[in-house]
């Protein structure tokens, strides 16, 4: 049995491997098996960023022992985002770089939204939160509202695609991305319950 604390990581490495199996399967040439790698990366990424994104709020409006887990883990759900959004960069810039070359500027939001992640992750740990004081906090939730932000767009933006083979994760996802700033606001505005987070 998968020790606890390991249990995102493989829970990373499951959906990763899932999902650049199934594009080099469905692709029939490598352009789409690229295209496709990137694209399902980044949807193996999202219920992680969902699970770290929402931990606390989860917990204070349903204080249970499967919130409960989830907060004390969070560190580690967080951990194991930045590894599955890192495998999700490795796909897309075989994409970019040998078949579909994109201008830097239309790249500037989503670096950006890579440099938060990596910043949370490098301070992840006790000794960084301690000598950040008050400014860990404040990196952290700008870093996961900034990520959300990227995502909204992403998906937000494909609900209307010309291409009509992405509408369908637009018109789910961007829902979900909206119902989970709902679920982070609710607790925090003194909405439901009020149970301290562990």
């Amino acid at each position: 049995m998968v020790d606890r604390l390991y249990f995102p990581f493989v829970v990373t490495l499951g959906l990763s491997a899932v999902a650049i199996g199934a594009a080099l399967w469905i692709g029939p040439t490598g352009p789409d098996d690229a295209l496709l790698a990137a694209r399902w990366t980044a949807r193996a990424a999202l219920p992680l960023f969902l699970i770290t994104y929402l931990a606390s709020s989860l917990y204070r409006l349903a204080p249970n022992a499967a919130t409960r887990g989830i907060v004390q883990r969070r560190r580690q759900w967080g951990l194991a985002f930045a590894l599955a959004h890192s495998i999700h960069l490795a796909a897309l810039l075989v994409n970019i770089t040998l078949y579909r070359p994109r201008p830097l500027a239309s790249l500037a939001g989503g670096a950006l939204a890579y440099g938060f992640i990596y910043l949370m992750a490098l301070t992840s740990n006790d000794a960084a939160q301690r000598a950040m004081g008050r400014w860990w906090k404040r990196l952290h939730s700008v870093g996961l509202h900034y990520t959300w932000l990227i995502f909204l767009i992403s998906y937000g933006s494909r609900a209307f695609h010309e291409d009509p083979a992405y509408h369908i994760e637009g018109r789910l996802f961007a829902p979900l991305l909206l119902a989970a700033l709902a679920i982070r606001l609710w607790p925090k505005y003194g909405i439901g319950q009020r149970a301290q987070p562990v």
